[in-house]
C-alpha cells in the first residue's frame, strides 16, 4: 500500500465541508500511524439527549462520523444520560433546567433510533457516561475540577456574558465541560467531532487527556447549517428545519424553497454526493443551468437517505401535480369541523394547518391563505364550513373538510 497515497485519500475525506481542525498536523501523525499499524482510531461524539428530534442540521456532525466508519475507523457515539442531567450550558443565558433520568432514558432511546439511518449500527459503538461518570467518587472529582482554574472556565463566552451581567451560574454547570472533557480520557479518544457551538468543550478534552498522560485528541469542527431562510441555523424553535422523520413530501417541498446560495452548501453537508459532482454543479450553475433542477436532485438525495429511492421519486411527481400544475395533493387530510360560521384564524388552527391562530392571523394577512382555491387575506373574517371545502395555506399545507 502507498501509505501517503492512503493518508493524504483520508484526509482529503476528512476535511470535506470542516470548519477547523486542531491541529491538523496532528490529525497527519494520527492517520499516518493508523493506516501503517492497521489501526482504527477511535472517533468520540457525544449526544446530549435534551432534545429526542433530529433534523438535517443535526446530521451534519453523523455525515462527517459515517464518512470516518467507511474509512475503516471506530465511531463511538456517547450517550450523554450523565451530563444530560446538567444540559449542556452552551449558548444559554441562563441555567438549564435539570431533566430526569426518566426523561434522559426516553430521549436517549429516540436519539439511537434515529441517527442508526445514518451510521452503520454494525460498526458503532453506543456508549452511556455514566458508566464511567457515576463510579467516580468526591476525591475524583475534586481531583478533576483541580486539573481547571475558574478564571479560564468564564473565558468562556456564555459564562462570561452571565458573570458581567449578574446572572447566577451554578456550580454544577462548570462541571459540564469537565465531564465531556472526562470523556475523552475514558476512552482515549484520537478525534473528537461537533460544531463550532462546542469548540470550548472538545478542546476541553484535550487539556484534560494532557493532564491524565495522554496523547490529546484531535478538534474537528463542523459547521452549523443554515435554515430554509439561508440566515439563521436551522432549529425546530425557528421553524426553518427539515426533519430526518418528516414525511418525504413535505421533505421535497421544504428543500424546493431553500434559497439558490445554500443548494451546493446542503449538497456538501448534508448528503454523500461526491465533491467532484459538486464542483460540476457548480459549474454548471455558473453557466447558467437552472437551480430548480438542482434543488430537485438534492430533495431527493435527501429523501433516498431517510426514506428510499421510490419515496423520492413519487415525492418529486406529487411536487410537480401539487406545485408545478398547481393540483391539490391526492393524500389530503380530512377534518370534521361543525357546519358553523368561525373565525379564519380559529379555523386554520382547528385544521392544524397553523400553529396558533396569532400564527393564522399573520398567514392569512401575508396572503399564504386560500379556500377553494382563492385567495383570503382579511384575518377577521368569518368562514361558513362545507363538506369538502380545501383550505390551504403557503405551498405544502392542505385540508379537506369533512
Amino acid at each position: 500500500m502507498d501509505i501517503k497515497a492512503e493518508v493524504d485519500r483520508q484526509l482529503r475525506i476528512i476535511k470535506r465541508g470542516t470548519i477547523e481542525i486542531i491541529p491538523e498536523k496532528e490529525l497527519i501523525t494520527k492517520i499516518e500511524r493508523s493506516v501503517k499499524e492497521n489501526k482504527p482510531m477511535n472517533i468520540k461524539l457525544g449526544l446530549d439527549p435534551t432534545a429526542p428530534d433530529i433534523h438535517l442540521g443535526h446530521t451534519v456532525v453523523l455525515q462527517k462520523m459515517r464518512q470516518f466508519q467507511d474509512l475503516g475507523h471506530q465511531v463511538i457515539i456517547i450517550i450523554g444520560d450523565f451530563t444530560g442531567r446538567i444540559g449542556d450550558p452552551t449558548g444559554k443565558s441562563e441555567t438549564r433546567k435539570q431533566l430526569t433520568e426518566e426523561q434522559v432514558q426516553a430521549n436517549a432511546k429516540t436519539y439511537m433510533d434515529q441517527i442508526f439511518r445514518i451510521l452503520d449500527p454494525e460498526k458503532t459503538q453506543i456508549r452511556f457516561n455514566s458508566e464511567w461518570l457515576s463510579p467516580l467518587s468526591f476525591v475524583d472529582v475534586i481531583e478533576l475540577s483541580a486539573k481547571y482554574t475558574v478564571a479560564r472556565m468564564l473565558e468562556r463566552d456564555d459564562f462570561t456574558k452571565r458573570y458581567r451581567s449578574g446572572q447566577a451560574i451554578g456550580i454544577h454547570e462548570f462541571f459540564y465541560p469537565l465531564m465531556q472533557g472526562y470523556d475523552s480520557v475514558a476512552l482515549e479518544a484520537d478525534v473528537e467531532l461537533g460544531g463550532t457551538d462546542q469548540k470550548f468543550n472538545i478542546l476541553m478534552g484535550r487539556t484534560l487527556q494532557k493532564e491524565y498522560g495522554q496523547e490529546p485528541q484531535i478538534a474537528l469542527f463542523m459547521p452549523i447549517l443554515e435554515g430554509l431562510d439561508g440566515v439563521q441555523k436551522m432549529s425546530k424553535s425557528l421553524g426553518n428545519y427539515i426533519g430526518i422523520d418528516e414525511a418525504p413530501n413535505d421533505m421535497f417541498g421544504k428543500t424546493m424553497s431553500i434559497t439558490d446560495e445554500l443548494i451546493l452548501r446542503y449538497f456538501e453537508l448534508a448528503t454523500h454526493v461526491g465533491l467532484d459532482d459538486i464542483k460540476k454543479m457548480k459549474e454548471e450553475m455558473e453557466q447558467g443551468a437552472n437551480p430548480r433542477d438542482y434543488k430537485i436532485r438534492l430533495a431527493k438525495e435527501i429523501i433516498g437517505m431517510f426514506h428510499s429511492k421510490e419515496a423520492a421519486e413519487a415525492a418529486e411527481e406529487n411536487f410537480k401535480n401539487v406545485f408545478a400544475k398547481n393540483q391539490i395533493p391526492d393524500d389530503i387530510q380530512e377534518v370534521e369541523i361543525p357546519k358553523e360560521a368561525i373565525w379564519i384564524a380559529k379555523l386554520l388552527s382547528e385544521l392544524g394547518l397553523v400553529s396558533s391562530t396569532s400564527d393564522g392571523r399573520r398567514m392569512t394577512k401575508q396572503g399564504a391563505v386560500k379556500i377553494d382555491g382563492t385567495k383570503v387575506t382579511d384575518e377577521k373574517i368569518e368562514i361558513v364550513p362545507s363538506e369538502g371545502m380545501i383550505v390551504q395555506v403557503g405551498k405544502r399545507k392542505f385540508a379537506k373538510i369533512r
